[in-house]
């Protein structure tokens, strides 16, 4: 592209860099620790403490009523059908008056100073009752769960907005430019599909960067046999110079624009991301605090302790995820659900407990 010589573009080149240097002096960084760009960390627009978030979803929806959030009026009604006060909506085994009411099998208990009421089902988490903020009026109108995951991280219930994890990005950036500013743990399949962690409609830079579970949570990290790093390093500036002319005949196109990126971050990753994700240096004691010595708790453990570990390398939002998205393997329990919510308790309680402990 030709070069503007004006009087304007330097100004307007000029004020992304002194904007630049002042972000990165607010974020303790020097102007040398990230370049310039859509993920280049931003000053946020007002003071903050909070600098990265962890987010935690448990796919399928863990019963309120059996968790957090104690329905006595239930258990007296237990067996019986609803009360005329309760409304006759439609569900999908029939009309709601026609249907019995059941009770929770579960025993509540205040915790802490705060007294806050947690089931025995999560007893390592109801030690940490004092550092919960349980929100218990959160509601929708949504039948299913496709509908509720885009509520719950996109705030639409259709496809197209962009989630939680790509606005922080997109207004705040990322600490860490060897890494992806956005990271999304799984155990496996989900229900409403990549768009739930997708940008929108956003450019395509700020969506999620979905890990493998399991040790091997990046593919391909390791150069191909026999490739030294500086011819490794031209042939991705050939490949640039390549993409860019490719780039510039099509400006709207911000998926391209993001795989383009998407070459230089992996070459980057290559040195960040197996540190980051090698956990063998954690102490046993970490890793009993995150029941990584349970085999019944060590796989959603070690993504909790991964998502510290890339929160510590300034990713600025990493989420992790519990359930594949089958109904047999996930909080959704449509059959033998106490049974079901057991079996999901034993696999996070520990960690959840443990993550809280170690972040503190």
């Amino acid at each position: 592209m030709p070069i503007d010589p004006s009087r304007r573009h330097l100004l307007q080149q000029a004020g992304l860099g002194f904007g630049w240097l002042a972000a990165a002096s607010m974020l303790g960084h020097r102007a040398s620790a990230a370049p310039a760009g859509p993920l280049a960390p931003k000053a946020p627009p007002l003071p903050a403490t909070a600098k990265r978030v962890i987010s935690l979803f448990m796919q399928g929806g863990p019963s309120q009523m059996d968790t957090f959030d104690p329905k006595p009026l239930l258990n007296k009604l237990h067996g019986k059908h609803p009360p005329a006060s309760f409304g006759d909506e439609d569900f999908q085994n029939g009309k709601f008056k026609d249907l019995i009411v059941l009770g929770s099998q579960r025993a509540f208990r205040r915790h802490g100073q705060s007294g806050l009421e947690i089931s025995d089902l999560l007893p390592h988490i109801a030690r940490k009752a004092d550092q919960l903020a349980v929100v218990r009026s959160v509601h929708h109108e949504g039948f299913t769960h496709s509908q509720a995951q885009f509520l719950i991280h996109n705030g639409w219930a259709r496809i197209g907005r962009p989630s939680l994890g790509s606005w922080l990005l997109y207004g705040l950036g990322t600490e860490n430019q060897n890494l992806p500013g956005f990271v999304v743990l799984l155990e496996g399949g989900v229900r409403s599909g990549p768009a739930v962690w997708g940008q929108g409609f956003l450019p395509a830079v700020y969506q999620g960067t979905s890990f493998r579970p399991g040790a091997n949570p990046v593919l391909n990290l390791r150069s191909a046999r026999g490739m030294k790093a500086a011819e490794q390093r031209d042939m991705l500036d050939t490949l640039k110079t390549l993409n860019e002319h490719h780039r510039a005949a099509r400006q709207a196109d911000s998926e391209l624009s993001a795989r383009i990126e998407s070459y230089e971050l992996a070459f980057r990753m290559q040195m960040a991301a197996p540190e980051a994700t090698d956990m063998s240096g954690e102490s046993e004691a970490t890793r009993r605090l995150y029941g990584l010595d349970d085999p019944v708790s060590a796989d959603f453990g070690g993504r909790c302790l991964l998502a510290r570990r890339l929160v510590e390398r300034g990713v600025r939002f990493v989420q992790v995820w519990s359930g594949n998205g089958m109904n047999a393997t996930d909080w959704d329990g449509h059959i033998a659900c106490d049974k079901n919510h057991q079996a999901k308790a034993a696999q996070t309680d520990k960690a959840v407990a443990g993550l809280l402990t170690d972040l503190e």
